[in-house]
């Protein structure tokens, strides 16, 4: 979704009907994009990805059907067996696609995800599903109802998702774009080099860091999305820098070393008046079990974990031996 923010700011100055689809339920697919979608025009022209752009065509075909003063509309798609194939998705699947004109989107919701800040836009659809009203919800706003307490859930997670709410009067489509993970890496060398490498893959922002001054600066300006990866062993960088991103509490803190350089970090963070319970919070030795050993392997590891945490998975496991939807 932040990368249609350029384009749907043009269309609208440019006063163009375009139109925003993005899921409401899914089935199939397989690992897909959660913050997937589209804006299309009657002309045919499409900006985003969603499934591949195997509905562009069809969507586009919706959004011309739209009757005047109509400001929502639900269209069922599927794609199956060899189609699905030919347009790079994994598996089949159907899905239900809201569409709505740009006219009904609140402009706040652009600005703000051109910032890069936390947001949800939460839209309720009349039983019908031809009417919709949205409304920006701030990570930072008081939950109000069961959709506000919902966006805040998902903002929550540090990753994009939607969950779609049914009532009495209608659906509420709840969006969450939480803003994306900051790693602060403390120290250089190669595997600082590979983790960077990995969150920019992962699409989030990541930073090198060299001395505790600079890590403050950089850990306080980005405290809701900081992830402190501290690779040096150096007293005077490592202590500083953890104990100062506890005080923080920032989403994620790990620390790479032996156990004997984890238990001298320890003592000197203790001695630096560091709490016990605050301690649990440093993921130290770093990284997830997955029998890591090369560089590019712990910084998988190290990723992994960061992503597990963020999403609450903390004692997360092979797939094959949990239990519920996969994608959840």
């Amino acid at each position: 979704m932040r990368d249609l923010v350029e384009t749907a700011r043009q269309w609208v100055a440019e006063g163009r009907a375009g139109y925003l689809a993005r899921p409401v339920t899914e089935q199939g697919f397989g690992p897909r994009d959660p913050g997937g979608a589209v804006l299309v025009d009657a002309r045919g022209e499409c900006a985003g990805s969603l499934y591949q752009g195997v509905f562009d065509a069809e969507l586009v075909a919706e959004a011309g059907a739209m009757g005047a003063g109509q400001t929502a509309r639900v269209c069922e798609v599927s794609v199956r067996g060899a189609e699905a194939e030919e347009a790079g998705l994994t598996c089949g699947g159907q899905a239900e696609v809201l569409l709505q004109p740009l006219s009904a989107i609140p402009g706040e919701w652009w600005e703000l995800l051109g910032r890069g800040v936390g947001v949800a836009l939460v839209t309720r659809l009349n039983e019908d599903a031809d009417q919709a009203v949205s409304e920006v919800v701030r990570a930072d706003a008081a939950a109000e109802d069961d959709a506000s307490r919902r966006a805040g859930e998902l903002l929550a997670t540090r990753r994009a998702g939607r969950d779609a709410l049914y009532g009495d009067s209608g659906l509420v489509l709840v969006e969450a774009y939480p803003s994306a993970p900051y790693v602060v890496i403390g120290g250089g060398g190669e595997l600082a080099g590979l983790i960077e490498r990995q969150a920019l893959l992962l699409g989030w922002e990541a930073v090198l860091v060299e001395g505790a001054e600079e890590a403050r600066k950089v850990i306080g300006a980005r405290r809701d999305s900081a992830c402190v990866v501290m690779l040096s062993h150096d007293e005077a960088f490592d202590v500083p820098t953890l104990r100062f991103a506890l005080a923080e509490q920032v989403p994620y803190i790990g620390a790479l070393g032996s156990r004997r350089t984890t238990t001298r970090r320890r003592e000197g963070l203790l001695a630096a008046g560091v709490s016990e319970a605050q301690l649990v919070l440093v993921h130290g030795p770093i990284g997830l079990d997955l029998g890591a050993r090369t560089p590019a392997e712990t910084s998988l590891a190290i990723c992994a974990e960061i992503l597990s945490v963020l999403g609450a998975r903390t004692g997360a496991g092979a797939l094959r031996d949990a239990e519920g939807p996969i994608n959840s």
